[in-house]
C-alpha cells in the first residue's frame, strides 16, 4: 500500500487544527506535533527532567508541568532560550512522530506541523504540503478570542513564525480559511482529498 504523507501547516489562528480534524474524519491518521509537544511537557512528561535541569524551577508550574507563560516570556526576550528548549523537545517530538507514523495502517498520514516551513526538514519527509491561510488580522482576532492572549502576545508569536508568503511558497495546495463556514472548509478538504488520493 502506498501511503500519502501530507505536511499540514499554517500560522497560529489560521484554522490548521480544524483542517487536521477534517482529514481525520475522512480516515487519515493525524499526527499532531503540537499535541506531542504538550504531552512531553505535562507533569511527569518525558521532557520535564531535562527542562528543569536546563531552565531551573521557574520553568515548572504548580502541577509539575511546563510553565508555558513563563517560558514564552523568556523565549520572546531571548531567542537563545527558544533554541535551548527546542534542542530538548525536537528530538523527542521527532521520535514520537515516527513511532505514530509507523503504527498507522491508514493510506493517508497527515502531519500537523506548525513550524513546518521554519524547520526546513519537513519538505523532504512528506509528499504534499498543505497550507491553511487567512488574513493576519483574522488570526489575531481568533487567537485573542480562543486563548485570551493580549494583542501584543499574539503579534510576538506571529513575529516568530514564517510569513504568509513564505508558507504559500512551500504549498502544494492552499486552503484560504477567511470568511467561510466550517462546513465550507470541510468541503474544501474533501475536494482536495479526492484530488490527491
Amino acid at each position: 500500500m502506498t501511503v500519502l504523507k501530507i505536511g499540514l501547516t499554517g500560522g497560529i489562528g489560521s484554522g490548521k487544527s480544524t483542517v487536521g480534524r477534517c482529514w481525520a474524519e475522512l480516515g487519515a491518521t493525524l499526527i499532531d506535533t503540537d499535541a506531542i509537544a504538550r504531552s512531553l511537557t505535562l507533569p511527569q512528561g518525558a521532557a520535564m527532567p531535562a527542562i528543569v535541569q536546563e531552565f531551573g524551577p521557574l520553568a515548572v508550574d504548580e502541577q509539575g508541568a511546563l510553565n508555558r507563560a513563563w517560558m514564552r516570556e523568556q523565549a520572546f526576550a531571548d531567542p537563545a532560550v527558544k533554541r535551548r528548549l527546542e534542542a530538548i523537545l525536537h528530538p523527542l517530538i521527532g521520535a514520537l512522530t515516527q513511532e505514530q507514523a509507523a503504527a498507522s495502517s491508514a493510506d493517508v498520514i497527515v502531519f500537523d506541523v506548525p513550524l513546518l516551513v521554519e524547520s526546513g526538514r519537513w519538505r523532504q519527509r512528506v509528499d504534499k504540503v498543505l497550507v491553511v491561510d487567512c488574513e493576519e488580522q483574522t488570526q489575531i482576532e481568533r487567537v485573542i478570542a480562543r486563548n485570551g492572549w493580549s494583542r501584543e502576545t499574539v503579534l510576538a508569536v506571529l513575529g516568530q513564525q514564517a510569513t504568509r508568503s513564505q508558507r504559500r511558497a512551500c504549498a502544494d495546495a492552499l486552503l484560504y480559511n477567511e470568511a467561510i463556514t466550517p462546513e465550507e472548509l470541510k468541503r474544501q478538504v474533501l475536494t482536495l482529498a479526492r484530488h490527491w488520493t
